[in-house]
């Protein structure tokens, strides 16, 4: 267990989106299957509260959307592509649901909420 978390659940199996080319795949397979985007900066003490808080609440069978992680300090091209193309205003940590081309949730810090999104998603 690292300092902020809180439990020795495993970790989701988060994929990486790594590049604006990979993004606009996973804006793509979205409309065939929900995809959940968490963007974090792992240099922020609250982000990986965040990350490890959602990670402990996610109770969702994974076949019910996919789960992406852009590391926001590697990768700000992704996180800016991000903003310019669905007008989600940058915040981090943050999460963004799309389903199809539209977003059906996006909340940031102590907002996001695992269970809102598994809600949406049943």
């Amino acid at each position: 267990m690292g300092l902020f978390t809180t439990s020795n659940k495993q970790r989701l199996p988060w994929t990486n989106i790594t590049s604006v080319d990979q993004l606009h795949e996973v804006l793509e397979s979205a409309k065939s299957k929900p995809a959940l985007l968490f963007k974090h900066s792992t240099r922020c003490s609250i982000s990986s509260m965040a990350l490890n808080s959602f990670e402990n609440e996610w109770g969702t069978e994974n076949e019910l959307c996919d789960l992406y992680f852009v590391d926001l300090l590697r990768h700000r091209d992704v996180s800016n592509a991000i903003a310019s193309e669905t007008n989600v205003v940058h915040q981090s940590p943050q999460a963004i649901l799309f389903d199809g081309s539209d977003v059906m949730y996006h909340s940031s810090h102590s907002s996001i909420d695992a269970r809102a999104i598994e809600k949406l998603l049943k």
